[in-house]
């Protein structure tokens, strides 16, 4: 099964791993047809980008992380332009015998290697790249590390325990925009909106620890 919104690389990467011996039960082109062909097809593995239809930020892995949970429990294999770090740890840490797999487009230059990386992660193993991995390890050791100058600014004032219009005034935004700060910052410390606790309090805590 492939998930991929760019109908080209969709089209492209079924027939390459068709090349390879593998049949391709559906090629979609975002995150709800992903969830809906994998209940009615029930793949061995899913090859899927991160970033997809309605909004491109993230459906991808977190329809990745939905299936995980799933039972018969498809093997997963994301092949992305970018290392989404919110998810990205959880998905490579979840399953129980199914293979897991995160591959960085740019990064692939040869077809064999990654029609033997799908190999391994169909049989249950794990492939990850390294650079995937360098990106976690950096973001556990800072976990301000993917905020940006003015994300930091925003959060520093909350830790003084500023309001949004507070905020606002400060910083001469509006307080859409300190609101659409704060949400970019819950979703880069890893504070979904199901986070136990005030998602305000643990990314002030964050911030201390820092």
């Amino acid at each position: 099964m492939i998930a991929e919104d760019s109908v080209l690389l969709r089209e492209g990467l079924a027939g390459l791993l068709e090349r390879f011996g593998h049949t391709v039960l559906a090629a979609v082109g975002d995150a709800p047809a992903l969830l809906a062909a994998v209940a009615e097809h029930r793949p061995d593995v899913v090859v899927t980008d991160v970033r997809m239809p309605p909004g491109f930020t993230d459906e991808g892995l977190r329809a990745a992380l939905e299936l995980r949970g799933r039972r018969p429990e498809p093997a997963v294999l994301v092949l992305s332009q970018y290392v989404e770090q919110t998810y990205a740890a959880e998905l490579l840490a979840s399953g129980d015998g199914a293979g897991v797999g995160y591959l960085l487009k740019d990064r692939i230059g040869d077809i064999r290697e990654f029609a033997g990386a799908l190999d391994r992660v169909a049989a249950g193993g794990t492939v990850v790249d390294p650079e995937v991995v360098r990106q976690l390890l950096r973001r556990r050791r800072d976990p301000l590390a993917r905020l940006t100058p003015r994300e930091r600014e925003v959060l520093g004032l909350i830790a003084e325990g500023r309001s949004n219009a507070s905020i606002g005034r400060e910083l001469v935004v509006t307080e859409a925009a300190v609101a659409k700060h704060i949400a970019n910052i819950f979703a880069k410390l890893d504070l979904p909106p199901a986070a136990d606790g005030h998602r305000r309090v643990l990314a002030v805590l964050a911030y201390l620890r820092a």
